[in-house]
């Protein structure tokens, strides 16, 4: 018989999500965790491959039931996590017994926190994985209210039920940034005003891309020809407020690209709350 998660509470969005696709070049988004590492420690957690398929919750507030138990860890935006009302430390995996309630409160910082199960998530893979894609629509549906999930059988290695430090996240946020294609699309006032300004995340940003307010940055006007991005890509709309692609941005956009964050960078973007402070950075 295949173990089992039953969803009680899905909280704001829950989606099934890995590591994401390599299929830039047919026109199809990497997706994927936002928060790679946060995943990438809690499969580690639970003995998984670090790709493993785990639940992405933005803000917290889910409760799951263990029909048959399971070994579980959380990590990533720090809350208060219960099985059947007793308290479980963050960053460490735990035995749930048989008909457990696991229940993630409310975030009390950061975005996303993350939750991995000895054996990963097995629902269907779409594409290659078995991420939720919130802009194309492919992939698991976003978790609701009798949502069953299937936990798989694949492991790497034992779990380990010691505590480890979460990574550290300074506020407010500073990214490094490399030059982008489109340079030429500004002068040198906009690339300093980049570096030295401080931009605020505006309440409309997804995982599609982030959006910040802030100094805008002086560009040429008109249009430019649509051409291939990847994550991380800090475009410039003719407002001159930049946008971070995030893991479901479309592979192509029109906006010039000043800049793209370095990749071992993007996690911290992950993270950030509407209101929160980021500083980009030349690497």
């Amino acid at each position: 018989m295949t173990a089992t998660i039953e969803v009680l509470a899905p909280g704001a969005l829950t989606l099934v999500e890995d590591h994401g696709r390599d299929l830039a070049e047919w026109g199809v988004a990497r997706s994927g965790a936002a928060d790679r590492r946060a995943l990438a420690l809690a499969n580690r957690l639970t003995g998984n491959p670090t790709n493993a398929a785990g639940l992405e919750c933005l803000l917290g507030g889910v409760s799951l039931r263990f029909p048959e138990g399971a070994i579980v860890a959380v990590t990533g935006a720090p809350c208060q996590v219960t099985a059947t009302g007793r308290a479980l430390d963050m960053n460490r995996a735990h035995h749930l017994a048989v008909g457990a309630v696991l229940t993630m409160g409310l975030a009390t910082s950061g975005l996303r926190t993350y939750m991995s199960v000895r054996g990963g998530i097995d629902v269907e893979p779409v594409l290659g994985s078995r991420s939720r894609d919130v802009l194309a629509m492919i992939g698991p549906e976003p978790l609701t209210v009798g949502t069953t999930l299937p936990i798989g059988s694949e492991v790497d290695g034992e779990a380990w039920f010691e505590f480890i430090s979460p990574f550290p996240m300074a506020v407010p946020v500073t990214v490094r940034v490399a030059p982008g294609p489109r340079t030429d699309w500004f002068d040198s006032s906009a690339l300093e005003l980049l570096v030295t300004s401080e931009y605020t995340v505006r309440g409309e940003s997804d995982r599609t891309g982030i959006r910040f307010m802030g100094v805008p940055l002086p560009r040429r006007s008109g249009d430019l020809a649509s051409e291939p991005t990847l994550p991380g890509s800090v475009q410039v709309p003719p407002d001159g407020q930049p946008i971070v692609l995030g893991p479901d941005a479309g592979v192509s956009g029109g906006y010039p690209v000043i800049a793209a964050v370095l990749d071992d960078d993007l996690d911290l973007l992950g993270q950030v709350r509407p209101g929160d402070a980021v500083r980009f950075r030349w690497a």
